[in-house]
């Protein structure tokens, strides 16, 4: 979860530089699912395990959904493949790949970490 909000953040700023602007129900899912739920679910499995646990999961599985499909998929700024040259393009395709694999890895601790709670 660290880790995801350490590769969030330069990717955030490269973002910003790359004048890559959101929507208004983008910027709340990202608020909300993507940089709130994580933070949520770790404080969570200090006292709530399993409810921690499946909320790392949902989580990090609607980051990973929605950062492939922007990043990866849909045609438009937020895709990778389509970004002009400049200064924070690598930056921007560099963190949106870590992005995917720690989302990956989130979703699948989540997962395993929730049914490892249900067998206790």
């Amino acid at each position: 979860m660290i880790l995801h909000l350490l590769i969030v953040t330069p990717h955030s700023m490269a973002h910003t530089q790359l004048q890559i602007g959101m929507n208004n129900w983008q910027n709340i899912y990202i608020g909300l699912v993507i940089l709130l739920g994580p933070i949520v679910s770790a404080a969570l499995l200090a006292i709530r395990r399993k409810t921690g646990f499946s909320l790392l999961a949902l989580t990090m599985a609607g980051s990973l959904v929605f950062g492939v499909y922007y990043h990866f998929i849909a045609a438009g700024p937020d895709n990778v493949a389509s970004l002009h040259p400049h200064a924070w393009t690598s930056t921007f395709q560099l963190s949106a790949v870590l992005l995917a694999v720690t989302e990956l890895c989130g979703t699948i601790v989540g997962v395993l970490g929730s049914r490892k709670e249900v067998h206790r």
